[in-house]
């Protein structure tokens, strides 16, 4: 039972990523297989320290995020104007619905041959699959979090005499927070995904390039311990905005406030 019960705490995540890489390191050391395809860990940590001592992963990791914070932000304003307008205008709704249906399924890099001949191959190519990968997602949970406001709310705004920037600031985002975290999380993993297959296609845009074009760098070298080194990064950079970017702000907020 107090296995079972560590299992169920906030921080058996940890424990899980702990068991997995002593399976990896285990099967890296006594399994019959080629470090050119299954480097140990050490070989791993040893070409991320290299990496981090000559600064190049970490000046590309926080290109792809200056990109991904960027089409993030651009996503969530249109998302916002689109669903805001769809509660108010059932013509506009009608839009609305028939953009997601069309552009929701359809992935980022299924568009880039469209990409390269509108904008070509640079950093304004992998904002736009960026903005295409955060945009519909956060408009599907956007929208549902203002169609679930209870009409009571709206009417004791009508009866503050609320404008309509009012409304929003004070009845539609307060009520709908739990649905535009959920958006948010869920835009902010879907623009990462394509930030970083996006910067394996396209190459070192912006001088540098990001995480995306380091692996891909790495791959053409055969360093098969330096992609793990990106892999490893792209994961740690996740679990970091996952627990604690989002995990404070849903705290703070949701959470605090009894929402959720």
């Amino acid at each position: 039972m107090k296995i079972k019960a560590i299992f169920l705490k906030p921080y058996a995540k940890y424990i899980w990523i702990i068991l997995m890489l002593v399976a990896w390191e285990v099967t890296a050391k006594l399994a019959p297989v080629s470090p050119l395809a299954f480097p140990s860990l050490e070989l791993i940590l040893a070409a991320l320290i290299d990496s981090v001592i000559n600064g190049d992963i970490l000046m590309q990791m926080a290109f792809s995020l200056g990109l991904i914070l960027i089409g993030l932000g651009i996503g969530v304003v249109l998302a916002f104007l689109m669903s805001f307008l769809s509660v108010v205008s059932p013509v506009f709704a009608s839009f609305t619905d028939t953009c997601v249906s069309i552009f929701h399924p359809l992935p980022g890099i299924a568009l880039l041959p469209l990409i390269i001949l509108w904008i070509g191959t640079g950093s304004m190519a992998i904002l736009f699959v960026i903005v295409h990968s955060v945009l519909w997602p956060m408009i599907l949970n956007m929208t549902a979090g203002f169609k679930a406001i209870p009409e009571v709310y709206k009417k004791i705004g009508m009866n503050y005499e609320f404008n309509t920037l009012q409304s929003i600031i004070r009845i539609f985002v307060p009520a709908s927070l739990s649905f535009l975290i959920a958006g948010l999380k869920i835009s902010w993993a879907r623009g990462w995904r394509a930030a970083i297959s996006a910067e394996m296609i396209f190459g070192a845009s912006g001088g540098i390039g990001g995480i995306g074009w380091y692996i891909f760098n790495k791959r053409v070298f055969m360093d098969t311990a330096g992609v793990y080194a990106g892999i490893l990064m792209i994961i740690a950079v996740g679990i970091f905005v996952e627990d604690v970017v989002f995990g404070k702000l849903e705290k703070n907020t949701i959470k605090k406030w009894g929402v959720a």
